[in-house]
């Protein structure tokens, strides 16, 4: 399982990137194995603690938004909805690429299209990075652990125990994904925003964060993205991961590893009254 976490303690033990090897992968250090540094210095990361404001207040109007929502997503535990949330609480590569496959219609593999997994990867890798600094300043309680609740993801609920819940960093991967994926199939924008969206409203429905912990957390993946744009490596990466996006896409392979027929199913229901 690679979680947030340990992409924040890695990173420090990573080098910088060099050129492309023979098999379509750049030749970038790895955090562990099979697991890339991403494409932002320490330095050139967006700072969270300095760019959000304190979570809701308990007591406050947004903290009661926060409950409100809290228990309406509550509601969805046992659909096809709260399975899908679940599924998308597991950080594991290779399996949280096939999250975005059903929406950009292209199967996403280190073998078949190298230089877009790659891509998908240290994306990830920096939007959950960025969000260390917020976190640690605030270090705000999860609703799981605020009503002594279970989450749709037991085998994280230690570890989650210990880690701040505000902003959400599984948003932050989620929404720079998307937004890193629309610059790769211009054409799937709508259905990949949407999926970048319901990524991060999983965690409600997993009981592991707050609305306002996801609202923030695709802030600090926006300003990720942003950041992204200033490295002429990802800019290289991106154009080169949109060619093998229109290849695939032009050839039928590879197919979404995902039963996209299920999964538009499960996200066809959403949380009442979710911003």
């Amino acid at each position: 399982m690679k979680t947030i976490a340990a992409y924040i303690s890695l990173l420090a033990l990573a080098g910088c990137a060099t050129s492309s090897s023979e098999d379509g992968l750049r030749d970038v250090p790895e955090l562990s194995a099979g697991m890339y540094q991403g494409y932002l210095q320490k330095e050139q990361l967006p700072d969270s603690a300095k760019l959000l404001p304190a979570p809701p207040a308990p007591g406050s109007p947004a903290f009661a938004q926060d409950t409100a929502i809290h228990d309406q997503a509550m509601a969805l535990r046992g659909t096809p909805r709260w399975k899908l949330a679940s599924s998308d609480a597991d950080l594991s590569f290779p399996h949280i690429v096939g999250a975005f496959e059903c929406a950009l219609e292209v199967g996403i593999s280190k073998e078949a299209t190298p230089r877009l997994y790659q891509l998908v990867q240290r994306t990830m890798v920096d939007a959950g990075m960025a969000t260390s600094a917020a976190k640690h300043k605030y270090n705000r309680t999860r609703p799981f652990v605020t009503y002594n609740e279970a989450t749709c993801f037991p085998q994280d609920e230690p570890m989650l125990r210990g880690d701040g819940s505000y902003p959400s960093g599984h948003t932050a991967l989620g929404w720079a994904t998307a937004l890193v994926l629309v610059e790769t199939a211009p054409d799937r924008q709508d259905a990949l925003l949407a999926r970048g969206r319901n990524y991060g409203e999983s965690r409600l429905i997993c009981n592991a964060h707050w609305q306002s912990d996801v609202l923030e957390g695709r802030y600090v993946a926006a300003a990720t993205v942003a950041s992204l744009h200033t490295v002429p490596e990802f800019l290289q990466d991106v154009a080169i991961a949109r060619k093998e996006v229109a290849a695939a896409r032009k050839a039928g392979v590879p197919q979404p590893t995902r039963d996209c027929a299920a999964e538009a199913n499960a996200l066809a229901q959403p949380i009442p009254g979710v911003l």
